[in-house]
C-alpha cells in the first residue's frame, strides 16, 4: 500500500513537471507575446532568470519599435546578470546602451556593464587585459554620472583593479630576482616605477631594486664591482629617503656598509669581515662569527615570512574588496 501511494505521488509529480514543462516550451514557442511578456516577468520575479532570459530574448524582434521594446533588451540582460552570466549579461547591456542611449534604464545598464566585466577580471597572476576593459567602462560611467549612486560601488572597483595591475608589474619584475637574475631583475623593477612612479608596491620596488643590485655587484667580477656597488649605494639612498624607519633598513644597512668599503677601495674587505681561514681567528672571533652568520639568517627568515605575511595580506584585500563591491551592488540592486 505504501509503495502504492509513493509511486502515485511520483507519478503526479511527474505529470506535473512535464505540464509546467509543455507550458513554458509551448508560450516560447509561441506567438502570443502579451502573454509571453507576463510570463517572463512572473519567471523574472520568481527567480528563474533562465526561463525569464529566454522569454525576453524571444520578445525582442516581435517588440521591435513598440513602448516596451527598451524594457525587454533591459530585463534580458537583467536576467542573465542575475543567473551571473556575466558574458551575456555585458554583451546586453553594452547593445542596450548603443541602441537606447536615451532610456530611463541607460544610467544602470551602464552600470550594470561595469559590474559585469569587472566580474569578469582575472587574478593578478593572470591575464590583464580584461582588468583594463573593466577600468575604461567604469572610468567612462564615473565621467559620464559623475552623481549616480552608483559611484562609491565603482570607485571601491576601480582601486582594486588599479592595485591588481600595480601588483601585476611588480610581481612580473621581482620573477627575475626570483630566478635570480639580479640584472634583468634591476632594469624590470626599475622600469616598473618609471612607468608608474604611484605604483601602490612602491616601498617594495625600492627595496628589492636595492638587493638585487647589491647581489649583482656581489656576484660581479673584482674589476666591476666598485661601479656596481656604487649603484646599490644609490639605491640604497632611494630607499632610506622615503622608507628611513622601515624594518627592512637594518638588512639594507649591513649591505651598505659592505659596499662602502669595497668604493673606498678596500679589496680585502671581505677577508676583514672573517673570511680568513679558521686557523687565524681567535676562539672570540670564531664565536662573533658564528653569531653573525645566525643573525643573517634569522634576519632573512624573518624577511620571507614578512614576506608570505604580506602577500596574504594583499589576497585578503583583494578578497575583501570584491566582498564590498558584491554587497554593495546588492544594495544597489534593490
Amino acid at each position: 500500500m505504501r509503495n502504492f501511494k509513493l509511486a502515485f505521488i511520483l507519478l503526479v509529480c511527474g505529470l506535473t513537471l512535464a505540464s509546467c514543462s509543455s507550458r513554458y516550451e509551448q508560450l516560447l514557442a509561441g506567438t502570443d507575446y502579451e502573454a509571453k511578456y507576463k510570463e517572463a516577468f512572473k519567471y523574472y520575479n520568481n527567480g528563474k532568470y533562465k526561463r525569464a532570459a529566454e522569454l525576453f530574448e524571444s520578445l525582442i524582434m516581435p517588440m521591435s519599435g513598440m513602448p516596451q521594446e527598451d524594457t525587454v533588451h533591459f530585463f534580458t540582460g537583467m536576467s542573465n546578470y542575475k543567473r551571473m552570466d556575466y558574458v551575456t549579461a555585458e554583451s546586453n547591456f553594452e547593445r542596450f546602451i548603443q541602441v537606447f542611449p536615451r532610456s530611463p534604464f541607460t544610467e544602470e545598464a551602464t552600470y550594470l556593464r561595469c559590474h559585469a566585466l569587472y566580474e569578469k577580471t582575472l587574478r593578478y597572476e593572470l591575464d590583464q587585459v580584461p582588468t583594463r576593459k573593466a577600468l575604461v567602462a567604469i572610468g567612462e560611467f564615473m565621467r559620464d554620472y559623475p552623481l549616480s549612486s552608483y559611484r562609491p560601488t565603482c570607485e571601491i572597483m576601480q582601486e582594486d583593479l588599479f592595485e591588481r595591475l600595480d601588483r601585476k608589474a611588480f610581481e612580473s619584475a621581482r620573477l627575475y630576482y626570483k630566478m635570480e637574475d639580479y640584472l634583468a631583475a634591476h632594469y624590470a623593477l626599475k622600469n616598473v616605477l618609471r612607468d608608474n612612479a604611484d605604483n601602490r608596491y612602491r616601498t617594495d620596488i625600492l627595496y628589492y631594486t636595492a638587493v638585487s643590485a647589491y647581489k649583482y655587484a656581489q656576484n660581479s667580477v673584482r674589476d666591476k664591482q666598485k661601479e656596481r656597488y656604487l649603484t646599490f649605494i644609490d639605491d640604497y639612498y632611494n630607499f632610506i629617503s622615503e622608507e628611513a624607519s622601515s624594518s627592512r633598513r637594518s638588512f639594507l644597512d649591513g649591505y651598505y656598509q659592505k659596499a662602502l668599503r669595497y668604493t673606498k677601495g678596500n679589496e680585502n674587505a671581505d677577508y676583514e669581515e672573517g673570511v680568513a681561514s679558521e686557523k687565524n681567528m681567535t676562539k672570540e672571533q670564531r664565536r662573533k662569527a658564528k653569531l653573525a652568520a645566525k643573525e643573517v639568517k634569522r634576519a632573512e627568515a624573518l624577511l620571507k615570512e614578512a614576506e608570505k605575511k604580506a602577500q596574504a595580506e594583499n589576497e585578503r584585500k583583494e578578497r575583501k574588496s570584491r566582498d564590498k563591491v558584491k554587497a554593495q551592488n546588492k544594495e544597489n540592486i534593490k
